[in-house]
């Protein structure tokens, strides 16, 4: 059965009654949806699950059930993960349903003041870079040292609310990388020009990750491609768009493209020439970027199209000289990996990437680019790890059960690294890992293609 369109996030018409009634209409309840659900694998509730919330749907549209603040928290427990579109035989579009449903949820009576304080609390932090690093700023004395461990051990975290405690429990050691973006408008690609990308450093990555940026500047323009990153880019909108939050995406999104408009075209900095592609390392961000047709209404043609980092690599191919110079990671030990002794890994699908994207064979391509590479599959490799955007902020309870899951699972592969192409899936994995009898290092797969090259050969 086909499934008729319906009202995206970024059109008007999106959350109006009506509009989850027609994408839920091809539900015919079989299940499938419910092993693979991320909130009903914790709950065990019929409404916290995928067709329980199509069924409360249905009723809201017709006029059956009244959306109040009891109904409202079964669709708060969604992680919006979409393992459930990959699962279905009939074809729901849970992932558009959703969306449609999202605005609906942040009508203030359905949820409490404080909910929606510390919600308007992340929204007005986050997304923006400059504001995160002046409240981390302070805290680089505590991040990362014995002084962080002490206040976990004592509980002094827990004083101060469910929801900060699981804030601080993601907070990483803060290099002095993650306080500035020194990259040039322009950086010129090694040899031969294949390609013009622009790169996208994201908002949370680029301060609790920045190597990834790095490494990823680096293997580009070593495999030929010439990188744009204009010097005052903001976030991309995925953390507010993945909540309903329709205005502050629109207004996020058209920054960020202004800010590669403004440094693409004659007498700019970058030079004339558009975009080949628009990439991003993060995939979360990757599935908000795609929609960003629907989201703004209008195309950017002078910033070619839109994909993930290793989507792309793998699409345009390593180089010649770049695949010549790749070398086998080292063990723990320091011992070269080995055809006898490969490196392991356990690649860890993020979500948007996986069921929002559709990405599983690419980064497991470009990771098997590295010589003595082994990877290890996780058993449940498509259920979500709980990070979820905000979600492990907000449902902190549900989302550390979930984290436990998949370290566990991840660490039960035998392998030495786990491996995750998303910010929000690494902080929450390496977090959960801690609790875990053989606790696994959570590293970017384009850290370990940039460890691995070591020059033309």
């Amino acid at each position: 059965m086909s499934l008729p369109s319906i009202a995206t996030s970024g059109s008007p018409a999106a959350g109006a009654p009506g509009a989850g009634f027609i994408a839920a209409d091809p539900c015919v309840h079989c299940g499938f949806c419910l092993p693979t659900c991320a909130s009903y694998r914790v709950l065990a509730t019929e409404m916290d699950s995928p067709r329980g919330r199509i069924h409360a749907l249905k009723a809201i549209d017709a006029g059956e059930l009244a959306l109040d603040a009891t109904v409202a928290k079964h669709f708060d427990t969604c992680l919006g993960c979409f393992a459930c579109v990959t699962a279905c035989p009939a074809g729901v579009r849970y992932d558009e349903l959703i969306e449609t449903m999202r605005p609906r949820l942040n009508a203030p009576e359905l949820r409490s003041p404080g909910q929606r304080a510390f919600r308007r609390l992340l929204f007005t932090l986050l997304p923006y870079p400059g504001r995160l690093r002046a409240l981390l700023a302070p805290l680089r004395a505590y991040a990362g040292t014995p002084l962080q461990a002490l206040a976990r051990r004592s509980g002094l975290t827990r004083l101060f609310g469910p929801q900060i405690a699981a804030m601080e429990t993601l907070l990483p050691p803060l290099p002095a990388q993650s306080f500035r973006d020194d990259w040039p408008v322009l950086v010129p690609a090694v040899g031969p020009r294949r390609r013009r990308v622009g790169l996208v450093l994201g908002c949370v990555q680029r301060v609790f990750e920045p190597g990834v940026n790095a490494a990823a500047v680096r293997v580009l323009a070593a495999n030929g491609i010439e990188v744009v990153i204009p010097p005052d880019q903001g976030c991309c909108g995925a953390m507010t768009h993945h909540q309903g939050e329709l205005d502050q995406t629109r207004e996020l999104a058209a920054a960020l493209m202004a800010s590669f408009e403004a440094v693409i075209g004659p007498g700019r900095p970058a030079g004339p020439e558009p975009l080949d592609a628009l990439l991003v390392a993060a995939s979360g961000c990757g599935h908000t970027l795609k929609a960003y047709d629907q989201i703004l209404g209008t195309r950017h043609p002078v910033l070619g199209k839109v994909a993930d980092l290793q989507e792309f690599l793998d699409e345009v191919g390593l180089s010649e000289g770049f695949q010549a110079g790749l070398r086998p990671l080292l063990h723990e030990d320091g011992t070269s990996a080995s055809a006898e002794r490969p490196v392991q890994l356990a690649y860890h699908d993020a979500c948007h990437q996986l069921h929002g994207q559709g990405l599983a064979a690419q980064p497991r391509r470009l990771l098997g680019r590295i010589p003595h590479v082994r990877i290890r599959e996780a058993t449940e490799a498509g259920v979500c790890c709980g990070s979820a955007g905000i979600y492990n902020l907000v449902q902190p309870e549900e989302a550390a059960e979930l984290g436990r899951i998949k370290a566990a699972d991840l660490s039960g592969t035998g392998a030495q690294l786990a491996v995750s192409a998303n910010i929000g899936c690494t902080l929450q994995i390496r977090q959960a890992m801690g609790a875990q009898p053989r606790p696994l290092p959570v590293v970017h797969p384009i850290e370990l293609l940039d460890r691995s090259y070591a020059g033309p050969a």
